[in-house]
């Protein structure tokens, strides 16, 4: 329970992790997890940045301090919720990056807050996830039983070891699991004008699940340019590839 409850300082009304800085950074990223995922993907990026960028980890509920809130099974009132809980945190130059499931998050919520007059990311990142206009052939998970759920998971590369020796740890967060995995396989696409900011995207050379070629279809959804960036390794080449990613992040929020 205390590897579940243990997080850092949270804002947002508990959706960005750690507190903010008393003097506001020069540009903050906000990042999205993965499906099954939660905020530690991310809290170990600060290093890379120095003082100048913050890294705004994003903590989903049904995960870690929120573990004992209802997740989100819906992309749409996911995003809604999300959009309203960071719309304070705005100020200044920002930008998003999702990986995966959360590719869709980011590139979902940087339209939500398009609609309400929020303004728009400096850059969208995005990283293994197929563009959201690209229909989605795997047969749905999350609606079947634990065993196919944790299965699916578990082939994507996005499961824990530790958990493999920790049923009830599983247990308590296989809901959370579960409804990620929905989010995505009920997404239906609503086509909108292309954003007006940067996309840059991730992707693995050997990803059997968002090969290099679905991640390049990325390129109609933004006006403001697009560049794509294929990596060795596989889904999970954020963690095989971490330095790569974020010097590539890192010399894209500089020149900005």
């Amino acid at each position: 329970m205390n590897s579940i409850t243990n997080a850092r300082a949270v804002r947002a009304n508990g959706w960005v992790v750690d507190r903010p800085r008393r003097t506001p950074p020069a540009h903050r990223l906000f990042c999205l997890p993965w499906a099954g995922g939660n905020s530690t993907a991310y809290t170990s990026w600060q290093d890379a940045f120095g003082g100048t960028v913050e890294v705004c980890p994003i903590e989903l509920p049904g995960r870690r301090r929120r573990w004992a809130q209802d997740p989100f099974d819906r992309l749409d009132p996911l995003v809604n919720a999300l959009a309203t809980a960071v719309s304070g945190e705005l100020g200044g130059r920002w930008s998003l990056f999702g990986h995966s499931m959360g590719a869709l998050v980011a590139f979902e919520l940087a339209r939500t807050l398009r609609r309400r007059g929020e303004g728009r990311p400096e850059t969208l990142f995005v990283s293994a996830g197929p563009a959201p206009q690209l229909p989605r052939p795997q047969p749905w998970v999350h609606d079947q039983p634990d065993s196919v759920v944790v299965a699916r998971l578990r082939a994507l590369g996005g499961l824990p070891a530790e958990l493999d020796t920790a049923p009830e740890l599983m247990e308590l967060l296989l809901p959370a699991i579960r409804a990620d995995f929905a989010v995505c396989e009920t997404y239906a696409h609503r086509p909108e004008s292309p954003l007006d900011c940067p996309i840059v995207a991730f992707s693995g050379a050997g990803d059997a699940e968002v090969p290099p070629e679905r991640v390049e279809q990325w390129r109609s959804q933004t006006t403001a340019g697009f560049d794509h960036h294929v990596l060795p390794g596989g889904h999970f080449m954020i963690n095989t590839e971490r330095d790569g990613v974020l010097a590539v992040v890192r010399e894209r929020l500089a020149a900005g």
